[in-house]
């Protein structure tokens, strides 16, 4: 597929609230409705958001969508070139804001962080110079803004093109709810890199549905942190805005936590759970590149731990070395997703005594089809950073999760896993040990507990089930949110 791109040299004259032009070229005149939409291009943001946009695209086929996101992030959406079968949804690359000959310091968030920094002249050029390409070819015109709610200044771009904003959250109501008190949490408690410490267990009871958790839950850029980085000040400027949002869609379902929602709808103009995303796409078909799922079918039901912490997240090189440990002397057998980059920093012969087939045997590999593993019926925990996807699809599968967050709203999710929905067991202190990994390990997977925690998940994947039916909450709120891109 041919992308599109920017870059940062001076674009012709044109002004965003002209709006006259498509970016989207090889679409039919007759079409008179354009979205455009705007990534997020970490973690598993674009990818949400890109299944989403594919499924309105699907719908209403008589809106032209145009994806703007890096070239990076673009290449690792899964089905992005099956975009062929749907004329009316194209992908534009933005620049990363990453400069040329740029040398990593290693620094956490690095590359974020000179992503936002680029932003939003990054976005605005892409969008000028694609209005540019395709100046004359038809008359359609740009009708509604998309964005990724990070991404908070895709509502001043929607303002000044005088067309709707839509903001959608892939997170859960619950880490949406605590950025949006931001100005009332910061009013009632002390703010800076401590302003947590000591004051970890108070609950965040001033805030409706929010009593279960903790001020030590919050993500960084709320109370504690670095407050004025280019990421903390994204997260306060983008509470501010949410307001203005015509609406914003939420990578959750009603059901999950009915208070939270009820008073995120009293706050927005329209408030819509759609999720979860994943569920509401077709039936997942990554590539099983590694062989994992003939691997796991070798497996006994239930008997295997699987260890994933996305793409951006690494455990410490000690807390590596120490899950190793613990995966095997307990003699789990167990499949880990790690990146060959990390894989330096496991126990010397780790890889070699743990091959092949028998107890304490398992694999590590550089990439699985997350979904498809941990719906495999060999699969009895789940060891997670807590990223609210890998939450969810946890449940898809009725996986109990060993919770290690790292940070952003991780913290929060791990709350909810353990204490409210009892699905999951947190790390012993927070952090990776040997001893601690096995004790947990052997709750889940041979302990009634993790029967009860199973129990639990498979009630929790039935409301999941009814939310994205034809008459589901979140099937009823993906029509409202049809209408609003249809609306001419």
């Amino acid at each position: 597929m041919h992308y599109p791109s920017s870059s940062n040299t001076t674009c012709p004259p044109s002004s965003l609230s002209q709006q006259t032009m498509p970016l989207a070229d090889q679409q039919d005149s007759s079409t008179k409705l354009h979205v455009i939409v705007l990534a997020f291009p970490f973690t598993s943001h674009a990818a949400s958001l890109h299944t989403l946009v594919r499924k309105l695209a699907a719908a209403a086929q008589h809106v032209t969508f145009s994806f703007f996101n890096t070239a990076k992030s673009n290449s690792s959406i899964l089905g992005l070139e099956a975009e062929d079968d749907l004329d009316n949804l194209k992908a534009y690359t933005v620049a990363d804001g990453v400069p040329e000959n740029y040398v990593f310091t290693g620094k956490r968030a690095e590359d974020i962080e000179l992503f936002i920094k680029a932003t939003p002249g990054n976005f605005k050029r892409a969008i000028e110079m694609a209005i540019e390409e395709t100046r004359g070819l038809s008359e359609k015109k740009i009708s509604c803004v998309m964005s990724d709610t990070l991404l908070w200044f895709a509502g001043e771009i929607a303002e000044e093109m005088k067309v709707p904003w839509l903001s959608l959250w892939m997170g859960a109501p619950f880490s949406l709810s605590s950025h949006f008190y931001t100005d009332l949490i910061r009013g009632m408690n002390r703010t800076g890199p401590h302003a947590t410490a000591g004051r970890e267990d108070e609950p965040l009871n001033f805030i409706p549905g929010m009593s279960g958790f903790r001020i030590g839950d919050l993500p960084e850029g709320i109370l504690s942190g670095e407050l004025e980085s280019p990421s903390s000040i994204m997260l306060h400027r983008m509470a501010q805005m949410m307001p203005r949002a015509a609406a914003i869609a939420i990578n959750s379902f009603e059901e999950l936590n009915p208070t939270i929602t009820d008073d995120l709808k009293s706050k927005f103009q329209k408030c819509l759970t759609v999720g979860p995303i994943s569920l509401m796409s077709s039936p997942p078909s990554d590539p099983d590149e590694n062989r994992c799922l003939s691997w796991l079918d070798e497996q006994k039901t239930a008997s295997v731990a699987y260890v994933g912490f996305g793409t951006v997240f690494a455990t410490p090189p000690h807390e590596q070395a120490a899950l190793a440990e613990a995966l095997e002397a307990s003699g789990v057998p167990f499949l880990w997703s790690l990146k060959e980059s990390l894989q330096v920093s496991l126990p010397e012969g780790f890889l070699d005594r743990t091959k092949g087939r028998g107890r304490g045997r398992g694999r590590v590999v550089s990439w699985v089809p997350q979904l498809r593993v941990l719906e495999h019926p060999a699969v009895g925990v789940f060891v997670t950073h807590c990223g609210w996807n890998s939450v969810l699809e946890s449940v898809m599968g009725r996986v109990p999760m060993i919770c290690r967050p790292f940070f952003t709203d991780q913290r929060l999710n791990r709350r909810m896993v353990e204490e409210v929905w009892g699905i999951g067991v947190g790390i012993e202190g927070g952090v990776f040990t040997r001893d601690g990994t096995m004790r947990i390990l052997n709750l889940i997977l041979s302990g009634e507990k993790g029967k009860k925690m199973r129990e639990k998940l498979g009630v929790l994947k039935e409301l999941m089930g009814k939310a994205v039916g034809p008459q589901g909450s979140s099937s009823k709120n993906f029509k409202t949110l049809l209408e609003i891109v249809s609306k001419v």
